[in-house]
Order: C-alpha cells, then structure tokens, then sequence
C-alpha cells in the first residue's frame, strides 16, 4: 500500500469578517444615499464602511434589493451615528 499524503486541515472560521469586528450596520440603502450618509458621518468624524454585495463598478444600476449597500460605523460611534440620522430624517426644528 503506498503511502498516504498529509491532510491539511482548513483553517477555522473566525465568528465575523476580518476587518469587520467591532463594526454595527446603521443603516440599509442604495448607493446613492449610502455615499450621502458616509459623507455626513465622515463629516463629524465617524468613520465608515459601506458594504454591499454587488461591484458598483461593474453593475452601475441595480434592481431592488439587489443593489442594496449596508453602512456600518464602529460599536462605540453606532448611538452617535443613529443620532444624527435621526436628526436629518425630522428635519430642523421651528424656533
């Protein structure tokens, strides 16, 4: 019998994405609000990751869901970031 050849084991899984630790999804949209969102959090110094499961680049257009791009913002930041959408989506308020 020849002998046999080693088993190598794949590698285990981590509980989240690399890079994605810590991170907490804020917000679901297309990409043309999702970039809008970036810029206002970026604005007041959040940073974000915008994640989505198509190549905009490849795919310029989209159907429904499809299309739909995720913004996520660190865990510590996420109360801040809800906030401040919260403020936009009410408006200003009558003095």
């Amino acid at each position: 019998m020849p002998p046999r050849g080693k088993v190598i084991p794949f590698p285990e899984r981590p509980d989240a994405p690399r890079g994605e630790r810590g991170l907490v999804e804020v917000r679901r949209c297309d990409q043309a609000e999702a970039i809008v969102v970036r810029s206002l959090f970026e604005s007041e110094g959040i940073p974000t990751l915008l994640r989505s499961r198509l190549a905009h680049s490849v795919h310029p257009f989209s159907v429904g869901d499809q299309g739909e791009v995720v913004v996520l913002v660190p865990a510590s930041e996420a109360a801040r970031s809800r906030r401040l959408l919260t403020r936009i989506v009410s408006g200003p308020r009558a003095p």
